[in-house]
């Protein structure tokens, strides 16, 4: 029966972690998957509750860690920006007129859909402006006031 508890708590707190989406609800989760396997094995409930802590707090120690690690940006980490993270703040040239709704650029040699950043500016052909965001396959822009590198 004690099981039965640790597996539906165990699942109550992955659930939890859906809506929290902090990478340490989990980690309890673990912790209490563990506990319900101590109890099939017919442990007390002072193992159960030790086997608990123990597991939950070595998954937030080791693994936690590593998540968020692998969680931020390259700029953040000081990596190598790559894909979008290498787009967003360079300079680009615009092709067709951007403004709030649509446009065209030239990153890099590539051409990309645009759109302004502030939705009462518009930017004209052969101007330069600097990618602020990407969202899917926009670039959100913005007067480039720096100068070129």
């Amino acid at each position: 029966m004690e099981a039965v508890l640790w597996l539906v708590l165990a699942i109550a707190l992955a659930i939890g972690e859906a809506f929290a989406a902090t990478f340490l609800v989990i980690f309890f989760a673990a912790g209490a998957l563990a506990a319900a396997g101590a109890a099939a094995l017919g442990a007390n409930v002072l193992v159960q509750v030790i086997v608990f802590a123990i597991v939950s707090g070595l998954s937030v120690g080791a693994i936690r860690p590593i998540i968020m690690r692998h969680q931020q940006s390259a700029l953040e980490s000081g990596e190598t920006p790559f894909g979008i993270e290498a787009i967003e703040g360079s300079q680009a040239t615009v092709l067709e007129e951007v403004g709030a709704d649509r446009g065209m650029v030239k990153i890099d040699g590539e051409l990309w859909t645009a759109r302004s950043f502030d939705a009462d500016e518009k930017y004209l052909p052969g101007e330069r402006v600097r990618v602020i965001k990407v969202k899917g396959a926009t670039a959100i822009v913005w007067r480039d006031d720096m100068p070129n590198l």
